[in-house]
């Protein structure tokens, strides 16, 4: 895990929650983790110049630990409501961060990268391939190759196993010993001050606060493999060193006003005359940023905009003076959306998607419009036609569904939704839409056992266990759903039995699951 930054408001507000949890965690041995495939991560990138730090099954922590480990501190992260829950700004930072890890030696499997709704430079990740950024570092950016340039460089952490190798390299622990370790560096990581001697100390005296930051070497490590990344995507390799820098310039300011980024990333002139070098042995790139880039910029300022703000006269003035882009007009026309001026919306949106019929962006904004204008056939038809275009892309079959639904045709929402989720790795607030259709259509057992589903994707098995033992109750189901079900269910008291089966064992001898004792010397 790395943090760019500790000192953000909301991030603020999270620890006492992360305590609780994370302790927990470490208790019991990531015993809540939904019982799904878990991701294999990525050893370095075949032909750098980096040394081999070998399987990470190897390290204090298994592949399945780290996996654990991130996703709980992403299921903590969305009970705060701390994240941007938008499918259409979640499909753009994925598409860039699958980019990125698409490049690490084993394709980069199981990354998932998510926006916090918070406005300083800050991105952070933990083990298992969950990366955050803060929406102020989108913002921060002047270009898609400097925001990937921060996600490549967190990206790298992943990859290269930051935690656990340090973890390994201060003692040899048991995983529960290992898990209150990482608990304090998270605390550390997202609470600061107070939050890491509290969670130090509730880990047993394991960390010390040298343990909560990288080491430098660390992060020179990060922007080797994080450039190698980024020029392999097809991004500009100067990227990272132009934010970096770009940030650097505030180093003269007072320490208030110092970017958060720069405290635990300390950006020296070596650093960045370091990552020139590296970026110049790649090829120049060709091409421009995605035009995708520029309108989910203008989204996130929409997005995280005080309720008391009206930004639609801000972007009136810029497109007066002469900056008539199109992110600007995209983030205008959602700006009179917010301000409930629909109508206006629409027609800045229509003929735009006419111009840039290829981007996905612009049909679901003009779709949404003409919905919240009342005009709901216009809408559904904007959406078909999108669906055409663009079928099972996810923002847009999202929004169709719940125009669906204001429309009165739950059942043809909850078969639509159904469609992506079988072909579609589908998101929480994906799988709890699907359940609500399911429950508009009168279908109890869908809805029942799609709510078992989320919560199965945010960890809580013995709620998801309940929810699914309401769908085999339900009436009328099929002998297919039955089957389904109870298959389900099934896995589900599996898993939960064998995590109780594997605390007793680490409770009892310190071993693992393979039997191995993991403490002490070799």
């Amino acid at each position: 895990m790395t943090a760019i930054g500790g000192q953000s408001p909301i991030m603020r507000r999270l620890p006492p929650a992360l305590v609780a949890a994370l302790l927990t965690v470490a208790s019991v041995a990531f015993a809540d983790d939904p019982p799904s495939t878990q991701p294999i991560l990525s050893a370095p990138t075949a032909g750098s110049d980096l040394p081999d730090m070998g399987s990470p099954a190897a390290a204090v922590l298994s592949r399945t630990d780290e996996y654990r480990l991130g996703a709980m501190v992403a299921r903590e992260l969305r009970d705060q409501n701390a994240l941007i829950e938008d499918p259409e700004l979640s499909e753009y930072v994925n598409g860039v961060g699958m980019r990125l890890a698409s490049q690490s030696a084993e394709g980069g499997r199981g990354f998932q990268y998510f926006v916090i709704k918070d406005p300083t430079i800050n991105a952070f990740a933990v083990p298992g391939g969950f990366v955050f950024i803060d929406a102020g570092t989108v913002l921060a950016s002047s270009s898609e190759s400097e925001l990937a340039g921060v996600m490549a460089h967190e990206t790298a952490h992943v990859t290269q196993h930051h935690i656990a190798r340090m973890i390994r390299a201060q003692s040899q622990q048991s995983i529960t010993s290992a898990a209150a370790l990482l608990a304090a560096i998270l605390l550390g990581a997202i609470g600061g001050g107070q939050a890491i001697e509290g969670g130090i100390a509730a880990a047993e005296g394991l960390a010390a606060q040298q343990q909560i930051n990288f080491t430098r070497d660390n992060e020179w490590e990060a922007d080797r493999v994080g450039i190698g990344f980024l020029a392999g995507a097809g991004f500009d390799p100067n990227g990272m060193g132009q934010m970096f820098e770009t940030m650097s310039r505030h180093e003269g300011l007072a320490a208030t006003y110092i970017p958060a980024m720069l405290v635990d990333h300390p950006v020296t002139s070596d650093r960045i005359a370091e990552q020139r070098a590296r970026a110049a042995q790649f090829p120049p790139r060709k091409g421009k940023d995605s035009q995708s880039y520029e309108l989910i910029r203008e989204r996130v300022r929409v997005l995280t905009a005080s309720g008391d703000v009206d930004l639609a006269p801000a972007y009136a003035q810029k497109l007066a003076h002469g900056h008539a882009t199109l992110g600007n007009r995209y983030g205008e026309a959602l700006a009179l959306m917010s301000a409930n001026r629909a109508d206006e919306a629409t027609r800045i949106l229509a003929p735009l998607v006419q111009q840039h019929e290829a981007l996905t962006l612009l049909h679901v904004a003009l779709g949404q419009a003409q919905a919240k204008a009342g005009h709901l056939d216009e809408a559904l038809a904007t959406f078909q036609h999108g669906q055409q275009l663009f079928p099972r892309n996810v923002p847009l079959t999202v929004r169709y569904a719940e125009t669906l639904m204001a429309a009165a045709r739950p059942a043809d929402a909850h078969n639509m939704l159904l469609d992506l989720f079988n072909n579609v790795p589908p998101t929480p607030d994906q799988i709890r839409l699907t359940a609500l259709a399911a429950s508009a259509a009168g279908d109890a057992g869908d809805a029942y056992f799609y709510m078992g589903e989320y919560q199965i994707a945010g960890g809580d098995l013995v709620l998801a266990a309940q929810q699914l033992q309401l769908a085999l109750a339900s009436p009328n189901i099929s002998t297919i759903q039955r089957q389904r079900y109870q298959a389900r269910l099934d896995e589900v008291r599996d898993y939960l039995a064998s995590t109780r089966k594997r605390r007793v064992t680490d409770n009892g001898d310190g071993r693992g699951q393979s039997g191995q004792r993991r403490g002490g010397g070799r």
